[in-house]
């Protein structure tokens, strides 16, 4: 009997438990279904979040153009590809949607993507063992061309997709490509902390005006079944993308190429530490063309030797140039009499400071005027009008009348400000001819135009505007900005008839920089390098260890351009001097550039034997063309035959012997271009409008349209450039393969 009570007792509290389990579940059941909510979440919500897809729309980032509208950057469309695995995706359709045949999806795909047949096996094998409802091939499967796609939708594999993607392409490869920058793909969070795909600047201009260029992405929402599939009542929302406005540069992409054609030439043939040259309209501020040597193709931004803008970025102490600007302060200060005469080779202020000498080991030129210590770049010149003429006080405030002491404010990222260097005494004469002070390059083309432009200074600028692409309106335009007046109108003529005698004086030391058609006037420059080995001295020794520059101007009575170039440390022959690959690349660009740019030749001892003026060209047939350009040593290239209708020339115009004239035809063909530089390239494609893709720097190895293809606008032309020592690398390195086999 007790058992059975305890029995009876068990149960009725298992009953009490059971009821109210019951009566609780119930009340929950009866709640939900009442409110259609659990936990403060509404179940109505959270269905329609789980059947809706949320996609970004991405907006398309700005493009950046030069000066004439040449694009210079943009997104180019590309194609990601991934394989869809699930058989239930096919439902009831007759043809399957999924890769049904792995074995032959991975044969057919691979040498289409150059990639092993068993790398994609394995990934199609892994996805379906792991119950996969798509899988993608990593690199092998991404950034691919229209064309390549195209190739293997042509397949027809089933279960083989493609989706749209952007690549950020620069069509000119290594071209201002430290001004231009680059961006790339990177994942970042959005406000709802998922990850997602946006193309970034990370250097250049594409990193300043990142937020300007990027715009504002878009989204799309609706609701879908399990498959993704729109539902026939989708309830679609969808927010437009606003794309980003397109930037304008100052660049011109003609005198650009002629100044990275220069460039790689010289690095070739002398493989200079460094390299650095700009080019400068000094009426305005604009720069029309900015390169480097270490450089980079943004295409392919890997293994950078140098990420800086050396213009920008690297101050050193600039030797001999800057005497224009100490020149141009006595000349102000009223202190200057160029007839006056001096004791050249070596000058020691007093016994505690340190003696300065002349360039020549301070042997110096005898007594000579002070206008022939400037064309001779007499460093003793210098310290005496500094030290004695004008005065330390004084002449340090010229060199912060002349912003030496300041950052230029160029729209470029990284820039970084030069020191006067002016403590002791020795330090505040040898920052009269360029020692001991540092500068960036274009804190002296800042500070040149004021001589260039009538003692005006003006703020150098790469930003010519900012436009919406979908109105195309111009949201922002920049102009010459004056950021000071240091020195006269008078003065400033005064300093431009010194820089002429250096170039064109009985003793100048600038005699390589003569153009044939243009009157140059400006200032060489041989700077030490400061010696970081221990022991060494404070400057390092030989004949290439030096900075040798030019900072030129022309036509000199009213200069329209103005070009600063150095180089670190070139390869010398015996019988070459720093001025060789330095005068190399002044006068290929600025002879060039002046007549691109219309300007009238003012060099009256030109010889008309040198050049002739264009003839009609438009119009005329190609053969009778070729024959009278090629009598007068012009080498042309006929581009199809029958009638001209286009040229890389225009009639009237003047040209130089041996230059290269392209002309185009009624029926263009595909010309033969090995050999050819990449501004010559670059003209031909203008010319018809093909679409390029450029890679490496020096000249033509490879094409990939057959010379005598049929052209038409819009035709793709990939091109491989290699300079010359490379490609003599590369056809000893096809000599010795052929050898061994």
């Amino acid at each position: 009997m007790k058992k059975n009570r305890t029995t009876h007792f068990m149960a009725g509290i298992l009953i009490i438990i059971f009821v109210g389990a019951f009566l609780l579940l119930t009340g929950r059941f009866l709640y939900i279904q009442a409110t259609g909510e659990i936990n403060d979440v509404s179940l109505e919500e959270w269905a329609e979040q789980k059947r809706t897809s949320s996609y970004t729309m991405s907006a398309e980032r700005g493009k950046i153009f030069d000066n004439n509208g040449m694009m210079l950057a943009y997104d180019r469309p590309t194609f990601r590809m991934y394989a869809i695995l699930d058989e239930a995706y096919t439902g009831e359709s007759e043809e399957p949607k999924h890769v049904v045949d792995p074995e032959k999806t991975a044969e057919e795909l691979a040498p289409l993507l150059d990639v092993e047949k068993e790398e994609l096996l394995e990934s199609l094998k892994s996805g379906i063992e792991k119950d996969r409802f798509q899988v993608e091939f990593g690199n092998a499967g991404k950034e691919l061309s229209q064309q390549k796609k195209d190739e293997i939708a042509a397949k027809n594999l089933p279960g083989i997709k493609f989706e749209e993607e952007a690549l950020r392409y620069y069509p000119n490869g290594m071209f201002a490509s430290q001004v231009i920058g680059f961006a790339r793909d990177t994942e970042v969070e959005d406000e709802d902390a998922n990850i997602v795909h946006e193309i970034k600047g990370i250097a250049g201009m594409e990193k300043v005006m990142d937020d300007i260029l990027k715009g504002t992405d878009g989204q799309i929402s609706y609701q879908r079944d399990k498959y993704n599939k729109k539902l026939l009542d989708p309830n679609e929302v969808v927010t437009k993308p606003q794309d980003g406005d397109d930037i304008y540069l100052t660049i011109d992409q003609k005198i650009q190429t002629l100044l990275e054609d220069a460039m790689t030439q010289v690095d070739s043939k002398y493989s200079p530490e460094r390299m650095s040259a700009v080019v400068m309209n000094p009426k305005t501020g604009e720069i029309v063309a900015m390169s480097n040597r270490p450089s980079y193709n943004p295409n392919d931004p890997s293994n950078v030797e140098n990420w800086y803008n050396d213009v920008v970025s690297t101050p050193f102490e600039p030797g001999s140039t800057v005497k224009m600007f100490t020149w141009a302060a006595a000349i102000e200060e009223g202190v200057y009499n160029g007839g006056d005469s001096y004791e050249s080779g070596s000058y020691r202020p007093n016994k505690k400071i340190k003696s300065i000498n002349d360039h020549n080991g301070g042997a110096g030129w005898g007594s000579i005027t002070f206008d022939e210590g400037f064309q001779r770049s007499s460093n003793v010149a210098a310290a005496k009008l500094a030290w004695e003429k004008i005065g330390p006080d004084k002449f340090l405030e010229y060199l912060k009348a002349f912003q030496f002491d300041k950052e230029t404010g160029i729209d470029l990222p990284g820039e970084v400000k030069g020191e006067i260097l002016y403590n002791w005494p020795l330090e505040k004469i040898t920052s009269s001819f360029g020692q001991g002070s540092t500068m960036t390059p274009i804190q002296q083309m800042k500070a040149a135009t004021a001589i260039a432009n009538n003692g005006t200074m003006l703020q150098p600028y790469v930003i010519k505007k900012i436009v919406d692409p979908d109105t195309g309106k111009t949201v922002e335009e920049k102009s010459k900005n004056v950021v000071g007046n240091p020195i006269s109108e008078e003065t400033a003529d005064h300093v431009l008839k010194l820089l002429e005698s250096v170039v064109n004086g009985e003793h100048g030391t600038g005699k390589m920089y003569k153009l044939d058609d243009y009157t140059v006037g400006g200032k060489t420059g041989t700077a030490q390098i400061p010696n970081d080995e221990p022991g060494g001295g404070a400057y390092m020794s030989g004949k290439e260890n030096h900075v040798f520059s030019f900072l030129g101007m022309a036509p000199i009575d009213d200069p329209q351009l103005m070009m600063y170039v150095t180089v670190k440390q070139p390869e010398l022959g015996p019988t070459e001097s720093g001025s060789d690959p330095v005068s190399f690349i002044f006068k290929n660009v600025m002879e060039n550039g002046l007549h691109y740019l219309n300007i009238s030749p003012d060099n009256e001892e030109t010889e008309e034997t040198q050049h002739m003026k264009v003839p009609k060209l438009v119009g005329e047939n190609v053969s009778d063309v070729q024959k009278t350009l090629e009598k007068e040593g012009i080498r042309t290239t006929a581009v199809g035959k029958g009638k001209v209708v286009a040229a890389s020339v225009e009639e009237g115009e003047s040209i130089l012997a041996h230059d290269h004239v392209i002309l185009v035809t009624e029926n263009p063909e595909m010309p033969k271009v090995i050999g050819w530089s990449l501004r010559e390239v670059l003209q031909l494609s203008d010319l018809i409008g093909l679409n390029t893709e450029t890679s490496g720097s020096g000249f033509v190895v490879t094409q990939s349209i057959k010379a005598g293809t049929a052209l038409k606008e819009e035709d793709s032309l990939s091109v491989e450039l290699l300079p010359p020592n490379e490609q003599q690398e590369e056809e000893d390195k096809g000599e010795t393969e052929q050898e061994e086999e």
